[in-house]
């Protein structure tokens, strides 16, 4: 709304947090996983998000399998987080048959 007060980025950050605890309590047995998606459709799975810089701009700690790495972007660069339950993945690779 034009004039109110604009949150800070603390609280945001801090309300994204809350929202993930509460959805892990509620739908994933304490556990949840966590996508940022931004507007040039780059998609992250994160650790975590952080408020800081500041002055509009957040850090995104993706989960990558190696060296870990931090994005510094800014908010509005953000079209969506999702929060949803940690999925069990098969093991990949291809398996012979074991037919004869």
């Amino acid at each position: 709304m034009p004039g109110a007060p604009q949150p800070s980025l603390e609280d945001f950050v801090a309300r994204i947090h809350k929202r993930v605890e509460a959805f892990a309590r509620e739908h994933g047995e304490g556990e949840a996983a966590v996508e940022a998606e931004l507007h040039d459709g780059a998609l992250f799975r994160l650790l975590t998000i952080e408020p800081e810089p500041g002055y509009g701009f957040v850090t995104l700690c993706p989960y990558e399998e190696g060296e870990p790495s931090e994005l510094i972007v800014p908010v509005g660069a953000i079209r969506s987080i999702r929060v949803k339950r940690v999925e069990e993945h098969p093991p990949f690779g291809f398996a012979a048959s074991t037919a004869a």
